[in-house]
């Protein structure tokens, strides 16, 4: 009975507080184009006691239905049936793999409006009360007469915790879980992954772990991993101790496990991409909510070795915001503007470079962008696919809708997450409410002659310096004992050096360094003793010297309040 009343008081709530958020008309004047590119019009700041909600209640697909693609394209479900699917990552032999994960479960409730938005969230999910397919796995799916059609479909690794980003080098294929980079034994063509893993180097998980989802990239030179890993709040409501490492891309040693923070500032990066030819990292961001429906704009851009990009002090350059306390205008006065504006609210996920596939023009020079969609804007933002085109290594030009149809009035058919293109050259999206993956082909039936590999490197990144790339290109690093003597000029002020671990005292700005701590109980802590879950760590021997694993990058134990705890399975983290 008690519990009766606590949900009928719940749901009464939430119409009220749902009217009161309808209230606000500046998103119904409000001109989104406005804030697509790289100089976007920023309002005036609103504080609002409840954000504007409007979530779209997922419906799902209709037997016959599709997303809509522009002339000349077909599209077509590629895998359907899926649990969540994420992210999709194309191997070297044109397989491909689907990323299916739910958040995980158990994340604190600290606030009265945090009850309310996940039980508005709850609607997003479909209302199918119905059996659940099991989810956080990966699923492979071969073509194996390259016709766009999936021959073969194997899941590959089951039972994992919230997985989102992959990456393949060398036999391995590396993992990231909400709380650590696994690295799995894996050779082309296997079906199944049956080998225990090793734990390459530990990521900050739980128990809050707000933005839970972990992407990948392997670097151009292949010696490294860049995982991104989302803040633990909207604007640093819990405090600066639960954001150690968080906030920022990671450049991970892909054979010692040695990390460090690459760039920082950065609210929820996702969709982590090199330019295939200028070899510049680029990733999409979340910015931060609560100020109005038209602030902050998401954003595409490229990423600069030891750049500050303002969160949670600033926004798009030296925008304060006046909720973050204490302030820190010398961080403010360190922050950089991103390079493309996408619009407010709309949730970009997955991005991925047209180059080289077999998009036709005026599709063939660019990247897609996946944007899962609003749910804090009265009017809807997002929920497609966009294509920016890029000139020179730049965008250059607003955007084209690439793929749409998610929407269908107040309901969504689908929300697209991660994009990739398959081995034949076809672009592919992650839809993790409809759980499909759909493929838009050329409609004329061309292909790409071999696969490239999502991991594939640019054919003049190896062997060059630093002197020799654009601004942001990540360059394969000197070899020991190579590198600039102790008298060489330092990393950019607040930046960590360019090896080994997060230093204590040399963190980039805004980052706090992590204190070694005990994993959240579902990764273990990195050592060179064997897990309990038989998964080895990063202390194997390299050239006769025992490679220590770096510290545990996580967040401190966190003082949980005594309330409910949220079991987040919608994902929703933007």
């Amino acid at each position: 009975m008690n519990r009766f009343f606590r949900t009928s008081a719940l749901a009464s709530t939430a119409v009220i507080i749902l009217a009161l958020a309808g209230c606000s008309d500046e998103g119904d004047n409000f001109d989104v184009s406005t804030q697509i590119g790289p100089d976007p019009v920023l309002p005036e700041p609103q504080n609002q006691l409840l954000p504007d909600l409007k979530v779209a209640e997922v419906v799902g697909w209709q037997e016959g239905e599709t997303p809509t693609v522009p002339e000349g394209f077909s599209v077509s479900a590629y895998a359907a049936e899926l649990a969540n699917p994420r992210t999709v990552h194309t191997l070297p032999n044109g397989d491909v793999l689907v990323v299916q994960g739910k958040a995980p479960a158990g994340k604190p409730l600290e606030r009265p409006k945090d009850y309310i938005r996940g039980w508005i969230m709850s609607l997003s999910k479909g209302g199918d009360d119905g059996p659940q397919k099991e989810s956080n796995l990966i699923t492979l799916l071969r073509d194996s007469d390259r016709d766009g059609t999936v021959d073969e479909r194997h899941d590959l690794l089951t039972g994992l915790n919230s997985p989102f980003g992959v990456a393949f080098a060398d036999n391995t294929l590396y993992v990231a879980a909400a709380d650590a980079i696994l690295a799995y034994p894996y050779e082309l063509g296997q079906n199944e992954i049956s080998e225990d893993p090793r734990v390459l180097t530990p990521l900050p998980g739980g128990p809050i772990n707000h933005h839970w989802t972990k992407d990948l990239a392997l670097s151009p030179d292949g010696r490294f991993l860049y995982a991104s890993v989302g803040s633990n709040s909207n604007a640093a409501e819990r405090g600066m101790e639960a954001e150690k490492g968080r906030a920022a891309i990671w450049q991970v040693d892909r054979e010692t496990g040695a990390a460090r923070i690459f760039a920082s500032g950065l609210r929820n990066p996702n969709g982590l991409t090199f330019h295939p030819e200028t070899g510049v990292l680029w990733t999409v961001v979340n910015e931060r909510d609560e100020l109005g429906p038209n602030l902050v704009p998401d954003y595409m851009t490229s990423v600069q070795d030891g750049a500050f990009y303002g969160w949670p002090w600033s926004y798009f350059g030296d925008h304060v915001d006046e909720r973050v306390h204490p302030p820190r205008p010398d961080m403010v006065e360190q922050s950089i503007a991103p390079d493309y504006s996408l619009s407010s609210h709309v949730a970009a996920l997955g991005m991925t470079f047209s180059m080289g596939s077999a998009m036709p023009e005026p599709f063939a020079n660019g990247a897609f962008v996946g944007e899962h969609g609003s749910w804090n804007r009265t009017n809807f933002n997002g929920y497609k696919v966009i294509y920016i085109p890029f000139e020179n290594g730049r965008p250059a030009g607003m955007p084209v809708d690439m793929v749409t149809g998610f929407l269908d009035g107040d309901s969504a058919r689908g929300r697209p997450v991660g994009v990739g293109i398959d081995g034949t050259g076809a672009l592919l999206v992650a839809d993790d409410a409809g759980n499909t993956v759909w493929r838009v082909a050329p409609a004329d039936g061309t292909t790409i002659p071999q696969p490239i590999a999502t991991d594939q490197s640019p054919s003049n990144a190896a062997g060059t310096t630093s002197e020799d790339l654009p601004p942001g290109v990540v360059a394969p690093a000197p070899e020991a004992g190579s590198g600039p003597d102790a008298g060489a000029a330092p990393a950019p002020s607040g930046a960590a050096g360019t090896t080994g671990r997060l230093p204590a005292d040399a963190n980039p700005p805004g980052v706090i360094p992590a204190e070694p701590a005990p994993a959240n109980g579902q990764t273990p802590p990195a050592s060179t003793s064997e897990t309990p879950n038989g998964a080895a760590t990063g202390g194997e021997a390299t050239d006769g010297e025992t490679v220590t694993q770096p510290a545990q990058q996580q967040i401190a134990p966190a003082v949980q309040p005594e309330a409910a705890v949220e079991d987040n399975q919608s994902g929703e983290q933007n």
